[in-house]
């Protein structure tokens, strides 16, 4: 079995005010409530559940965006609530994120060529500007697109280009761990089965752990290895996908497949795509 490369352990956050006779309790939110689990090297873990159930707030503690209120999260070994400013660097051009929407996360006033530059450039990779260029191009069609793009600005793409173009961007400093924060939930059914089998293929050629956070179950049983459902801050079920599908142990769990149709055009349409 492989290696952890991300362990989340008993990750807490609260909003709001802190605790005191001044201040009223219910002034506070507990977003996430002791929340762990690991990412194993090469796999994908799927963090499910409603929206507002702390799944993204999980996603953005996991980049280092958004600090815990306790718990730890450990990137392969290291402990990313507690990297000095020197550290923080090298950790994030190790671990990239792709948002849900595609249009917000791309600077607009940049063109995909120094989208896919910009970062190279920050990280030191490529020894002159010809050679981060031709990294560009190599990225474009490795996504699925021709050079062509790379003079072109973000709203000259569809949704489905746009989100091409921001995994090119997060590909750009050689990620050994992505964060995809419900990457194809923004875009119509036929084109999100070609962005999951495109995610599944990078995956696969360049050994990338992914953690997938979504609210759609055919997507989950379709790109996960394992998967923890989360309601109200807290996961009330983990395990490998097969035994969450097949036999759910919690009623919440039970409820959200029920609530998939037998017929789901969704999940047809993901296991028949090429």
């Amino acid at each position: 079995m492989s290696e952890a490369t991300l362990k989340v352990q008993n990750l807490v956050k609260v909003f709001g005010h802190p605790r005191s006779f001044l201040r009223r309790r219910d002034t506070e939110k507990v977003a996430v409530d002791d929340v762990s689990f690991d990412v194993r090297e090469g796999q994908t873990l799927a963090l499910v559940g409603e929206s507002g159930s702390g799944k993204s707030t999980v996603g953005l503690m996991t980049l280092g965006l958004l600090a815990p209120t306790s718990g730890r999260v450990l990137f392969e070994g290291r402990d990313v609530t507690r990297l000095a400013h020197a550290e923080r660097r090298p950790f994030r051009r190790k671990i990239q994120v792709v948002f849900q929407d595609p249009f917000g996360s791309l600077n607009g006033r940049m063109t995909v060529r120094e989208a896919l530059t910009e970062g190279m450039m920050i990280h030191h990779l490529g020894t002159n500007a010809r050679e981060r260029e031709d990294r560009a191009a190599r990225l474009v069609r490795d996504v699925g697109m021709d050079v062509e793009v790379l003079d072109r600005y973000p709203h000259e793409f569809s949704g489905g280009q746009r989100q091409r173009v921001a995994i090119a961007r997060a590909l750009s400093v050689e990620p050994t761990f992505m964060v995809l924060d419900e990457p194809t939930s923004a875009l119509d059914v036929s084109v999100q089965s070609q962005v999951l089998n495109l995610l599944r293929r990078l995956q696969r050629e360049r050994s990338l752990s992914f953690l997938f956070i979504t609210h759609n179950l055919a997507v989950v049983q379709y790109m996960a290895d394992t998967v923890c459902v989360m309601s109200e801050g807290r996961i009330v079920e983990q395990g490998d996908v097969e035994n969450i599908f097949d036999a759910p142990q919690h009623a919440y769990t039970r409820r959200l497949l029920s609530s998939i149709p037998s017929t789901d055009p969704d999940a047809l349409r993901l296991t028949s795509a090429g």
